[in-house]
């Protein structure tokens, strides 16, 4: 039975041998890679879905762990004699301004010294939520009575004007109409000309009468920003009249990402005198402009500058000529101290209309024989600095130069002696001639916000004039200043000011020649002048104030045109009340 078992252990022994031995015959035969051990090394990246929890809660068989053991804190304190009692906080309050309440409707009347009359009466009403209707009356007359003067040298201004606005949802429109009536007197002749025969012969009324009409679109977004139109009718007693008609549009043109701003001018200008100095020949004058301005503004950081050129076109329809113009159109400015100073600098032309609505309304004693044409403006350069020194203290330096074509001076027009005179041929009246000048400005000015309630604004410039076929820049200062103050006394009183220093200028005075073709010319330097005024004002409540002014403080009889005094001394008080319908 033993000899049976071990050789049936025996015989597995063998075939087991012998089938092993076949799978590794059989291995060799179909694997072609070596037996080679390739090590692969991978660094482990765990996900969470590797991680488990154990889940067998330990436990703690050590009763010791329950038990708190009892600490015990002692503290050795010193008494310490001190006097310091801790003060108690208080929190700072703001200061709160009131509301003031606001009005849409204000009237003013005063009266003063040398019969002086001034009036307003502003109204402005709301007829839904998108449109509103306004308008205002205002008037200022004086009959003069100034010290050595024999002619009437009264004057009135008076005015009105009603608007309606309409605001939508993507644009908002404005239409007016205004009106205007002045009246002025040639009242300065020549104290070394004018026999006292002549005085009863000159009337120097002068009455000037303005009607415009017109109005302005604004765009939320679009192509067009905004445009205005507007037609003005200006004419005097004189048999003058002038038609302007001006629109302008701003429009924003898309290039790629960018967009360039551009101006697009149209100015036609037409008008009539009855006759001009010398003679009873007609002046007529008819001037088309036509303007295109385009600037592309390129902003990196603190540093701005905006690139532009501008073209106008210049149609003379009563000499029938024409002619171009390109002026350049660059500024920049540079914030190099966070707005402490911040350095500028441009270089800018145009083409300026010349009307006898503008010269009337800067020198009203201006003759009825003007000779009007444009300013070629050939370019303004000008380099400055300007920041703050503070948060209540602001400046701003200036140099500039500038060049003009054709600038309009004011220049005293001829006595005449020897041919028929007219009531404004007394060397009493003002002509237009024109010159190339050339001009070096030097300018500061300082504001200072010294509080929400008081703030001073001062400011100077010196002027150096260089002309070509004039002998002088007539009428011009070598320099000008000014002060402005404003200062809010508490709730009920305020008060104001402003002083304006106009330094020397250059006029001439010329008699006509009698039997002899030659004129005799007089040449004079107006001497420099001050003229102070200011005003105090008191509020009886939230709707009615009264107030009182002082013109020409120092009581100078200056003459800001030749042989043209001024009022003395002015003395004004009056009330204003305001109120809503």
């Amino acid at each position: 039975m033993f000899k049976y078992i071990q050789n049936i252990i025996i015989l597995v022994f063998v075939i087991q041998n012998a089938f092993c031995f076949a799978q590794d015959e059989r291995r060799q035969t179909n694997d072609t890679l070596d037996s080679d051990v390739v090590n692969i090394v991978k660094p482990y990246t765990p996900k969470v879905s590797d991680a488990f929890k154990i889940k067998v809660i330990p436990r703690l068989d050590d009763t010791i762990t329950n038990t708190k053991k009892k600490i015990s804190y002692n503290i050795f304190s010193i008494p310490v004699a001190s006097t310091f009692t801790p003060a108690k906080g208080k929190a700072t309050s703001l200061e709160k301004r009131k509301n003031e309440k606001t009005y849409n409707n204000y009237a003013s009347i005063g009266f003063g010294s040398y019969t002086t009359v001034l009036g307003d009466v502003f109204l402005n009403q709301a007829i839904s939520r998108t449109e509103i209707v306004g308008g205002y009356i205002s008037h200022h007359s004086s009959q003069g009575e100034i010290d050595g003067i024999r002619l009437d040298n009264n004057f009135s201004d008076s005015k009105a004007r009603i608007n309606y606005v309409k605001n939508m949802r993507d644009l908002s429109w404005e239409i007016d109409l205004g009106i205007q009536h002045q009246i002025y007197n040639w009242y300065g002749t020549s104290s070394q000309y004018t026999e006292e025969s002549m005085f009863e012969s000159i009337d120097p009324k002068h009455v000037f009468f303005t009607v415009d009409l017109g109005g302005y679109i604004d765009f939320d977004n679009g192509l067009l920003n905004n445009g205005n139109l507007r037609f003005t009718r200006f004419s005097d007693d004189y048999e003058s009249s002038e038609n302007r008609f001006y629109t302008q549009a701003n429009l924003n043109i898309p290039i790629s990402d960018d967009v360039v701003k551009t101006d697009i001018i149209i100015d036609y200008l037409a008008g009539d005198f009855d006759s001009n100095y010398f003679t009873n020949d007609a002046l007529e004058y008819a001037n088309l402009n036509i303007g295109i301005t385009p600037i592309y503004q390129i902003k990196k950081d603190e540093f701005t500058v905006n690139l532009g050129f501008s073209i106008f076109y210049l149609n003379n329809i009563q000499e029938n000529k024409n002619s171009f113009y390109i002026y350049p159109k660059v500024t920049t400015f540079y914030n190099l101290v966070n707005e402490i100073l911040v350095p500028y600098a441009g270089i800018e032309g145009g083409l300026k209309q010349n009307t006898y609505r503008d010269f009337a309304s800067q020198n009203p004693f201006v003759s009825p024989t003007l000779l009007i044409q444009p300013t070629d403006q050939q370019y303004d350069a000008y380099i400055g600095l300007k920041g703050k020194l503070s948060n209540n203290i602001s400046y701003n330096l200036r140099g500039t130069y500038y060049a003009e074509n054709d600038k309009a001076l004011f220049k005293n027009n001829t006595f005449l002696n020897a041919s028929s005179p007219k009531n404004y041929t007394y060397g009493n009246s003002f002509q237009i001639v024109y010159d190339d000048v050339s001009t070096l400005s030097v300018f500061g000015e300082m504001n200072f916000d010294f509080s929400r309630n008081f703030k001073v604004i001062i400011n100077a410039e010196y002027l150096n004039y260089s002309t070509n076929n004039e002998n002088e820049a007539w009428n011009l200062p070598d320099f000008k200043a000014s002060l402005f103050l404003d200062y809010q006394i508490n709730n009920h009183w305020y008060a104001g000011a402003n002083v304006f220093y106009v330094g020397e200028r250059k006029a001439q005075e010329t008699l006509e020649g009698g039997l002899l073709p030659i004129n005799f010319i007089t040449f004079y330097n107006l001497k420099s002048y001050i003229d102070a005024n200011a005003h105090i004002g008191y509020r009886v409540n939230d709707k009615f104030s009264v107030f009182t002014k002082v013109n020409n403080i120092a009581n100078q009889d200056y003459q800001k045109w030749l042989n043209f005094p001024v009022q003395g001394i002015q003395f004004l008080a009056g009330a204003s009340y305001k109120f809503d319908f």
